[in-house]
């Protein structure tokens, strides 16, 4: 079969989820070979998820640069295994790294795909999700970003044999330095972008002190809390759990919208996820158009009474 390259996505050796996600669809797609860069690979984990192959380029100073030694790498995995595609993560970096890399080797690149068919034809939500496509790359290999959740992670042990690789930065690379790097303080919740089930509030929340019930139903349910632009730009909730075009684009396998009316801008950040629930007090809400369930009533009483449901149920 033909091998799939994968982009391993991680922090000082900690893999995220959306790397076990591609995996699982390269699965699908031909053999995976997953490609760390960076010192302290877990070949294991990646063996876990059905990396025939890990390609390894075990330097500390490729990460003391942001992005571009990513490409180097990539371009020369690229060049000794000659793969069907390559596959990497829909982040605001990894589509950087996509797009330098389908300039670096004269390939088409296509990003934010949530599906990948047997002959690499790409779903993709576009126009502010609006319309729903399907490209294909048609020069070079194929190059497509996936946005997280986009498939359920799945174990299939294999190999997961080591081949290590020495790539040197090019020069034009090296030209920025991470001059120093902050532990994000985090809260305990999962990372917006991979959490399986988000819930969101709205203007409807009618206040910071609102998203204190958005924020309930969210722990019981081991859930991101998300928010809508009007929300984040009232100063109510941090602008980084802002979901919409301008702001974190979503695709859990639940989300949760509460008092959010549900124009275009936030639809385009969250109408891929799986199964959407809506809880407004307004019949006529855009957002009901998405609905697989919705519930028409006050959020403040709606809620409670289901974070109170969830709860009893755990126990």
């Amino acid at each position: 079969m033909a091998q799939i390259l994968v982009l391993v996505d991680h922090v000082d050796g900690n893999i995220k989820k959306v790397t076990f996600e591609l995996l699982t669809l390269a699965r699908r797609l031909g053999t995976p070979v997953a490609v760390w860069v960076g010192p302290g690979a877990d070949t294991a984990a990646l063996a876990e998820y059905g990396a025939e192959t890990v390609v390894v380029a075990d330097s500390s100073t490729l990460l003391e640069h942001p992005v571009a030694p990513k490409t180097d790498v990539l371009a020369a995995v690229v060049a000794e295994k000659s793969p069907a595609a390559v596959l990497i993560a829909s982040t605001a970096e990894g589509k950087e790294v996509a797009g330098r890399l389908a300039v670096r080797i004269g390939s088409g690149v296509l990003t934010d795909a949530v599906d990948v068919d047997a002959e690499l034809t790409a779903t993709q939500s576009v126009f502010g999700g609006a319309t729903v496509v399907q490209s294909k790359v048609t020069h070079g290999v194929p190059i497509i970003t996936v946005r997280p959740n986009a498939t359920a992670p799945e174990a299939a042990p294999a190999a997961g044999t080591r081949e290590d690789i020495a790539v040197e930065a090019a020069a034009s690379s090296t030209l920025a330095k991470v001059t120093a790097r902050v532990v994000a303080t985090k809260d305990g919740r999962p990372e917006l972008t991979e959490a399986a089930i988000v819930v969101s509030g709205g203007r409807g929340v009618g206040g910071a002190e609102g998203f204190a019930v958005i924020e309930g139903l969210a722990d019981a349910l081991g859930a991101a809390v998300g928010a809508s632009r009007a929300a984040t730009d009232a100063g109510w909730y941090p602008h980084q759990f802002q979901v919409g075009q301008t702001g974190k684009t979503v695709s859990p396998q639940l989300y949760i919208a509460n008092g959010i009316s549900g124009a275009i801008q936030h639809r385009a950040g969250m109408q891929t996820s799986k199964t959407i629930v809506v809880v407004n007090k307004d019949s006529e809400a855009p957002i009901f158009e998405l609905a697989d369930f919705g519930v028409v009533g006050d959020l403040f009483t709606v809620v409670p009474a289901l974070t109170e449901q969830v709860t009893a149920r755990k126990g």
